[in-house]
């Protein structure tokens, strides 16, 4: 990891955690509904930010106070000083992971969509969000995902234009036992959606 990343990860001495005095679960009597994290990860193309939007939309319409996490989006602050080399892989969601949980403590349905694409990465967001995480699978083979590749990021990766493209020059690690796993390569996104929220229903994260 490099220089910088090290500085930053010394600890000063004089930090003390503090507590609020309204909790989570008074957040969430508020707002109606659990916080919890949904953490859409897949290769590039596979979905996740429609599926992500599209989900939210819909939770949105039943009243949910949501927010979506873009991996994108995220680069262009929170994580503008990091590359796609593997360290800074892992440093960009472990970023996104303890933002997550923040807002999970806020009460706030959250939704990410992010490759991701090493499993222990995921694990340490679960680690740091507990029982509210609710890893999805965008499942799509490699060969629609390119398929779909309208700024043609595949074909660059695969003519050694961009280093470190997950699935092409960089491993891509699914979910062994996803709490959900979509087969967005297939099913249409209505379904997909649908599949999302009945599972947030069944356990209570949500109300119908």
């Amino acid at each position: 990891m490099s220089d910088q990343h090290e500085k930053t990860s010394e600890k000063s001495s004089n930090v003390v955690w503090h507590d609020s005095r309204v909790t989570p679960a008074m957040r969430e009597q508020l707002n109606g509904h659990c916080g919890a994290v949904l953490w859409f990860t897949g290769l590039s193309g596979a979905g996740k930010s429609t599926l992500a939007n599209a989900v939210e939309d819909r939770l949105h319409a039943m009243k949910v106070h949501t927010f979506v996490i873009d991996g994108d989006n995220v680069r262009h602050g929170l994580c503008a000083d990091l590359t796609f080399s593997d360290d800074d892989r892992v440093e960009n969601i472990r970023r996104v992971g303890e933002v997550a949980g923040l807002f999970v403590q806020a009460g706030i349905l959250t939704l990410t969509a992010f490759i991701s694409p090493f499993r222990a990465d995921r694990e340490k967001v679960r680690n740091i969000v507990g029982e509210r995480f609710i890893e999805v699978h965008c499942n799509t083979a490699l060969e629609i995902c390119e398929s779909r590749d309208v700024k043609g990021l595949y074909k660059k990766a695969r003519a050694g234009e961009i280093a470190d493209f997950t699935g092409i020059s960089s491993p891509y690690e699914p979910p062994e036992n996803p709490e959900i796993c979509v087969d967005t390569g297939s099913n249409d996104l209505s379904a997909c959606v649908d599949q999302v929220i009945d599972y947030l229903i069944r356990y209570q994260f949500i109300n119908r």
